[in-house]
C-alpha cells in the first residue's frame, strides 16, 4: 500500500465517521502537533541551558575569587548557574552589611545566608526545568483514553445503527466501526511518540537537576573557603 493510497484511505474512513468520532480525531491530531512542538522546543531549551551552564561554570573556575567578581557576573540570570551565583553573592554581602551594622558580623552567619539563597535559587531553576513537563505527562496519559472514548463511542454507534435498522449490513456498521478504529489509531499515534519524548526529556531534566545540585555544593564550598580567609 503506497503512502498516498493509505492517506486517501484514512481520509475516506474519517469521512465515514460520525461527528463525535471526527471531533475526537481532529482533537487528537491537534494535540499531536502541539505535543511535537513542545517536545522539540523543550529539547532545545534544555540543551541550550546545559551549554550555558557549563560555559559559566568554566568561567568561574578560571577566577581565583568569587565574592569580589564584578557586577557583570551577577547580571546573567538567564543562565541557571549564574542565577545561583548572583543570589548567593548578593545574600552574602547583604548579610555582611546588616550584621556589621549590628556589630555581630561573623563568617558563619554570612555563609548561612548565602546557602539559603542557593537553595531558593535551586528550587526556582528546577521549576524552570520542569516547565511543560506536566503538559506532556497529561498527553501521554490522556491520549489513549481519548482514543478509547472514540472506540467505545464508535462501537455504541454501530450497535445503535444495527438495532435501529434490525440488520447487520456493512452500511449500517461502517460509520461506528470507522470511528472506533480511527480514534484508536489516533490515540496511539499521539500517545506513543509522546511517551518516548517525555521519558527522554525526563532523563535530560534529571541530569540537569543533578548537575545544578553538584554545582551548588561546589559554589557553597568556594564561598565558605573565601569567607574564612
Amino acid at each position: 500500500m503506497t503512502p498516498l493510497f493509505a492517506a486517501a484511505n484514512l481520509w475516506e474512513i474519517f469521512l465515514q465517521c460520525d461527528l463525535a468520532g471526527q471531533i475526537i480525531t481532529v482533537g487528537l491530531a491537534i494535540s499531536s502537533i502541539i505535543t511535537w512542538a513542545v517536545m522539540l522546543g523543550k529539547r532545545n531549551d534544555l540543551a541550550d541551558l546545559r551549554r550555558l551552564n557549563l560555559a559559566f561554570e568554566q568561567r568561574l573556575r578560571e577566577e581565583r575569587t568569587l565574592l569580589d567578581l564584578p557586577e557583570s557576573f551577577r547580571n546573567k540570570r538567564v543562565i541557571p548557574y549564574a542565577d545561583l551565583f548572583a543570589d548567593a553573592s548578593e545574600a552574602y554581602w547583604r548579610a555582611a552589611s546588616i550584621l556589621k551594622e549590628k556589630g555581630e558580623d561573623s563568617p558563619r552567619a554570612r555563609l548561612e545566608h548565602a546557602e539559603n539563597a542557593i537553595q531558593r535559587a535551586i528550587a526556582r531553576q528546577v521549576l524552570r526545568y520542569e516547565s511543560s513537563m506536566i503538559f506532556l505527562a497529561t498527553v501521554v496519559s490522556g491520549a489513549p483514553f481519548m482514543g478509547l472514548l472514540g472506540t467505545v463511542w464508535g462501537v455504541m454507534e454501530a450497535f445503535s445503527a444495527v438495532a435501529g435498522q434490525q440488520s447487520a449490513g456493512i452500511a449500517a456498521l461502517a460509520p461506528g466501526i470507522s470511528a472506533a478504529l480511527l480514534t484508536t489509531i489516533a490515540g496511539l499515534v499521539v500517545a506513543i511518540p509522546s511517551m518516548f519524548g517525555y521519558n527522554f526529556l525526563l532523563g535530560k531534566m534529571k541530569q540537569l537537576i543533578t548537575e545544578i545540585e553538584n554545582y551548588a555544593s561546589s559554589l557553597a564550598d568556594r564561598i565558605e573557603l573565601e569567607s574564612v580567609r
